[in-house]
Protein backbone atom coordinates (compact mmCIF):
# COMPACT_ATOMS: atom_id res chain seq x y z
CA UNK A 1 0.00 0.00 0.00
CA UNK A 2 1.26 3.56 -1.12
CA UNK A 3 2.04 5.50 1.85
CA UNK A 4 0.56 8.93 2.46
CA UNK A 5 3.35 11.91 2.72
CA UNK A 6 2.04 14.38 5.05
CA UNK A 7 4.51 17.54 4.34
CA UNK A 8 3.96 21.16 7.20
CA UNK A 9 5.30 24.25 8.04
CA UNK A 10 6.20 24.57 11.31
CA UNK A 11 6.22 27.90 12.54
CA UNK A 12 2.67 29.24 13.18
CA UNK A 13 1.11 26.22 11.41
CA UNK A 14 1.79 23.31 13.74
CA UNK A 15 3.89 24.94 16.89
CA UNK A 16 3.65 28.43 17.91
CA UNK A 17 5.90 30.63 19.85
CA UNK A 18 4.02 32.59 23.03
CA UNK A 19 3.47 36.00 21.67
CA UNK A 20 1.70 33.57 18.45
CA UNK A 21 -1.02 31.47 20.67
CA UNK A 22 -3.84 33.90 20.48
CA UNK A 23 -5.41 32.58 23.32
CA UNK A 24 -8.13 34.40 23.48
CA UNK A 25 -10.51 32.62 25.61
CA UNK A 26 -11.23 33.08 29.49
CA UNK A 27 -7.83 31.88 30.80
CA UNK A 28 -9.93 29.00 32.50
CA UNK A 29 -11.17 27.46 29.17
CA UNK A 30 -7.21 27.81 28.09
CA UNK A 31 -6.07 24.37 26.09
CA UNK A 32 -3.15 22.80 27.75
CA UNK A 33 0.30 23.01 26.01
CA UNK A 34 3.23 21.15 25.93
CA UNK A 35 6.77 22.64 25.07
CA UNK A 36 8.60 21.36 21.91
CA UNK A 37 11.01 23.97 22.02
CA UNK A 38 13.67 25.60 24.09
CA UNK A 39 15.69 27.79 23.28
CA UNK A 40 19.15 29.30 25.59
CA UNK A 41 17.16 27.56 28.77
CA UNK A 42 13.41 29.05 27.92
CA UNK A 43 10.60 27.59 26.69
CA UNK A 44 10.08 28.61 22.89
CA UNK A 45 7.45 26.54 20.94
CA UNK A 46 4.25 25.09 22.19
CA UNK A 47 1.50 22.75 20.82
CA UNK A 48 -2.01 22.17 22.60
CA UNK A 49 -1.65 18.37 24.84
CA UNK A 50 -4.29 17.21 22.53
CA UNK A 51 -2.49 18.74 18.97
CA UNK A 52 0.89 16.77 20.29
CA UNK A 53 -1.63 13.44 21.01
CA UNK A 54 -2.93 13.43 17.42
CA UNK A 55 0.75 14.30 15.73
CA UNK A 56 1.76 10.90 17.51
CA UNK A 57 -0.99 9.25 15.83
CA UNK A 58 -0.32 10.97 12.62
CA UNK A 59 3.56 9.66 12.77
CA UNK A 60 2.21 6.03 13.36
CA UNK A 61 0.06 5.90 10.15
CA UNK A 62 1.15 8.56 7.50
CA UNK A 63 4.85 9.70 6.75
CA UNK A 64 5.40 13.09 8.40
CA UNK A 65 7.31 15.60 6.72
CA UNK A 66 8.67 18.68 9.11
CA UNK A 67 9.17 21.50 6.12
CA UNK A 68 10.16 24.15 7.17
CA UNK A 69 12.33 27.00 6.59
CA UNK A 70 14.64 26.90 9.87
CA UNK A 71 18.11 26.11 9.58
CA UNK A 72 19.46 22.72 10.74
CA UNK A 73 20.19 23.69 13.63
CA UNK A 74 17.20 25.91 14.40
CA UNK A 75 15.23 22.30 13.73
CA UNK A 76 16.99 19.97 15.21
CA UNK A 77 16.18 21.53 18.31
CA UNK A 78 12.28 20.91 18.05
CA UNK A 79 11.31 18.16 19.83
CA UNK A 80 7.97 16.94 18.39
CA UNK A 81 5.97 14.15 19.60
CA UNK A 82 5.80 11.13 17.98
CA UNK A 83 7.81 9.19 15.75
CA UNK A 84 11.09 11.04 14.49
CA UNK A 85 10.54 11.96 11.35
CA UNK A 86 13.05 9.66 8.57
CA UNK A 87 12.40 12.64 6.61
CA UNK A 88 12.84 16.83 7.25
CA UNK A 89 12.85 19.69 4.84
CA UNK A 90 14.55 22.36 5.88
CA UNK A 91 15.93 25.68 4.99
CA UNK A 92 12.59 26.10 2.39
CA UNK A 93 14.30 23.08 0.54
CA UNK A 94 17.83 23.90 0.52
CA UNK A 95 18.36 20.66 2.68
CA UNK A 96 16.39 17.28 2.30
CA UNK A 97 17.41 15.54 5.64
CA UNK A 98 17.30 11.94 5.90
CA UNK A 99 16.96 10.29 9.29
CA UNK A 100 18.42 13.69 11.16
CA UNK A 101 21.34 14.05 8.02
CA UNK A 102 21.57 16.24 5.29
CA UNK A 103 21.23 14.59 1.58
CA UNK A 104 24.28 15.94 0.13
CA UNK A 105 23.39 14.69 -3.37
CA UNK A 106 19.90 17.03 -3.19
CA UNK A 107 22.17 20.04 -1.69
CA UNK A 108 24.35 20.23 -4.79
CA UNK A 109 21.41 20.09 -7.25
CA UNK A 110 20.12 22.76 -5.34
CA UNK A 111 22.72 25.30 -5.25
CA UNK A 112 23.70 24.66 -8.28
CA UNK A 113 20.24 25.37 -9.99
CA UNK A 114 20.76 28.90 -7.63
CA UNK A 115 23.80 29.48 -8.83
CA UNK A 116 22.57 29.77 -12.67
CA UNK A 117 18.97 31.02 -12.01
CA UNK A 118 19.43 33.88 -9.32
CA UNK A 119 21.47 37.07 -8.19
CA UNK A 120 24.19 36.20 -5.70
CA UNK A 121 23.33 36.12 -2.03
CA UNK A 122 26.12 38.81 -1.51
CA UNK A 123 24.44 40.99 -3.73
CA UNK A 124 21.03 40.88 -1.87
CA UNK A 125 22.37 41.06 1.65
CA UNK A 126 24.15 44.39 0.35
CA UNK A 127 20.72 45.55 -0.81
CA UNK A 128 19.09 44.95 2.51
CA UNK A 129 22.04 46.65 4.52
CA UNK A 130 22.49 49.83 2.43
CA UNK A 131 18.01 50.03 2.20
CA UNK A 132 16.95 48.96 5.99
CA UNK A 133 16.58 51.67 8.73
CA UNK A 134 18.63 50.56 11.70
CA UNK A 135 15.50 52.17 13.42
CA UNK A 136 13.76 49.34 12.98
CA UNK A 137 16.25 46.30 12.31
CA UNK A 138 17.31 44.99 15.05
CA UNK A 139 19.15 41.72 13.35
CA UNK A 140 20.35 40.75 9.70
CA UNK A 141 20.74 37.17 9.19
CA UNK A 142 22.00 34.42 6.34
CA UNK A 143 20.98 31.23 6.40
CA UNK A 144 22.65 27.84 5.67
CA UNK A 145 24.77 30.27 2.74
CA UNK A 146 20.99 30.20 1.37
CA UNK A 147 19.29 33.15 1.70
CA UNK A 148 18.89 35.82 4.34
CA UNK A 149 16.25 37.39 6.51
CA UNK A 150 15.82 40.55 9.19
CA UNK A 151 14.61 40.71 12.23
CA UNK A 152 12.67 43.99 12.12
CA UNK A 153 10.53 46.10 14.75
CA UNK A 154 7.16 45.13 12.79
CA UNK A 155 4.99 48.31 13.80
CA UNK A 156 7.67 50.78 12.66
CA UNK A 157 8.10 48.88 9.35
CA UNK A 158 7.21 50.69 5.87
CA UNK A 159 5.01 49.00 3.45
CA UNK A 160 6.01 50.61 0.86
CA UNK A 161 9.64 49.92 1.50
CA UNK A 162 8.66 45.92 1.66
CA UNK A 163 6.99 46.69 -1.76
CA UNK A 164 9.83 48.10 -3.32
CA UNK A 165 11.95 45.36 -2.08
CA UNK A 166 9.73 43.12 -3.17
CA UNK A 167 9.63 44.39 -6.70
CA UNK A 168 13.76 44.81 -6.63
CA UNK A 169 13.95 41.26 -5.39
CA UNK A 170 11.49 39.66 -8.07
CA UNK A 171 13.95 40.99 -11.26
CA UNK A 172 16.71 39.09 -9.85
CA UNK A 173 14.87 36.21 -9.28
CA UNK A 174 14.42 36.18 -5.80
CA UNK A 175 10.84 36.48 -3.32
CA UNK A 176 10.15 38.38 -0.04
CA UNK A 177 8.27 37.14 2.76
CA UNK A 178 7.28 38.82 6.15
CA UNK A 179 6.28 36.36 9.03
CA UNK A 180 5.94 37.66 12.27
CA UNK A 181 8.68 40.23 13.04
CA UNK A 182 10.84 38.02 10.47
CA UNK A 183 11.57 39.55 6.98
CA UNK A 184 12.65 36.89 4.61
CA UNK A 185 14.58 37.16 0.89
CA UNK A 186 15.05 33.48 -0.41
CA UNK A 187 16.07 32.57 -3.99
CA UNK A 188 12.89 32.01 -6.03
CA UNK A 189 13.60 28.47 -7.06
CA UNK A 190 14.72 27.40 -3.38
CA UNK A 191 11.16 25.93 -2.39
CA UNK A 192 9.80 23.27 0.19
CA UNK A 193 7.76 21.59 -2.78
CA UNK A 194 10.75 20.31 -4.86
CA UNK A 195 12.21 18.83 -1.65
CA UNK A 196 8.45 17.41 -1.31
CA UNK A 197 8.51 16.03 -4.93
CA UNK A 198 11.78 14.26 -4.09
CA UNK A 199 10.61 12.31 -1.07
CA UNK A 200 7.44 11.14 -2.37
CA UNK A 201 9.22 10.29 -5.70
CA UNK A 202 11.59 7.60 -3.16
CA UNK A 203 9.12 6.57 -0.71
CA UNK A 204 6.28 5.94 -3.67
CA UNK A 205 3.73 8.36 -1.66
CA UNK A 206 1.03 9.10 -4.05
CA UNK A 207 -1.48 10.82 -1.84
CA UNK A 208 0.61 14.18 -0.76
CA UNK A 209 -1.69 16.56 2.19
CA UNK A 210 0.14 20.05 3.04
CA UNK A 211 -0.29 22.74 5.12
CA UNK A 212 1.00 26.39 5.87
CA UNK A 213 0.70 29.96 6.90
CA UNK A 214 3.00 32.04 4.92
CA UNK A 215 3.92 32.89 1.55
CA UNK A 216 6.53 30.93 0.99
CA UNK A 217 4.55 27.60 1.94
CA UNK A 218 2.27 28.84 -1.43
CA UNK A 219 4.31 26.20 -3.27
CA UNK A 220 4.02 23.30 -1.17
CA UNK A 221 0.02 23.90 -0.68
CA UNK A 222 -0.20 23.74 -5.06
CA UNK A 223 1.82 20.76 -4.68
CA UNK A 224 -0.22 18.91 -2.77
CA UNK A 225 -3.54 16.94 -3.28
CA UNK A 226 -5.33 18.73 -0.53
CA UNK A 227 -3.96 21.31 2.17
CA UNK A 228 -4.91 23.87 4.88
CA UNK A 229 -3.96 26.78 5.76
CA UNK A 230 -4.96 28.57 9.18
CA UNK A 231 -6.87 31.48 9.84
CA UNK A 232 -3.86 34.29 10.59
CA UNK A 233 -0.21 34.49 8.18
CA UNK A 234 0.22 35.53 5.03
CA UNK A 235 -1.82 33.52 2.96
CA UNK A 236 -4.92 34.51 5.37
CA UNK A 237 -4.24 38.33 5.09
CA UNK A 238 -3.85 38.18 1.52
CA UNK A 239 -6.85 35.58 1.00
CA UNK A 240 -4.45 33.38 -0.79
CA UNK A 241 -6.59 30.30 -2.09
CA UNK A 242 -6.52 27.80 -4.79
CA UNK A 243 -8.52 24.62 -5.31
CA UNK A 244 -8.06 21.35 -3.27
CA UNK A 245 -6.97 24.34 -0.24
CA UNK A 246 -9.28 24.66 2.98
CA UNK A 247 -8.93 28.03 4.53
CA UNK A 248 -9.62 27.27 8.83
CA UNK A 249 -11.15 29.66 10.86
CA UNK A 250 -8.67 28.55 13.40
CA UNK A 251 -6.49 31.35 14.65
CA UNK A 252 -3.27 30.97 16.78
CA UNK A 253 -2.45 27.84 18.64
CA UNK A 254 -5.44 25.88 18.25
CA UNK A 255 -5.19 25.86 14.76
CA UNK A 256 -2.61 24.00 15.06
CA UNK A 257 -4.29 21.47 16.11
CA UNK A 258 -7.54 21.33 14.02
CA UNK A 259 -5.03 21.07 11.04
CA UNK A 260 -3.78 17.91 12.83
CA UNK A 261 -7.01 16.81 12.61
CA UNK A 262 -7.59 17.32 8.97
CA UNK A 263 -4.37 15.31 8.38
CA UNK A 264 -5.68 12.49 10.08
CA UNK A 265 -9.05 12.19 8.33
CA UNK A 266 -7.91 13.11 5.13
CA UNK A 267 -5.07 9.87 5.66
CA UNK A 268 -7.91 8.03 6.76
CA UNK A 269 -7.00 7.04 10.27
CA UNK A 270 -8.90 7.29 13.43
CA UNK A 271 -8.76 9.22 16.02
Amino acid sequence: MKPVLVASDLDRTLIYSSGALALTMPDARAPRLLCVEVYEGRPLSFMTETAARLLTDLGEAALFVPATTRTREQYLRVGLPGPVPAYAVCANGGHLLVDGVSDADWHRRVTGRLAEECAPLEEVCEHLLRTADPVWVRKQRVAEDLFAYLVVERELLPGQWVKELAAWARERGWTVSLQGRKLYAVPAPLTKSAAVREIARRTGAELLLGAGDSLLDADLLLAVGRGWRPGHGELADTGWTAPGISALPERGVLAGERIVREFLAAAGAPE
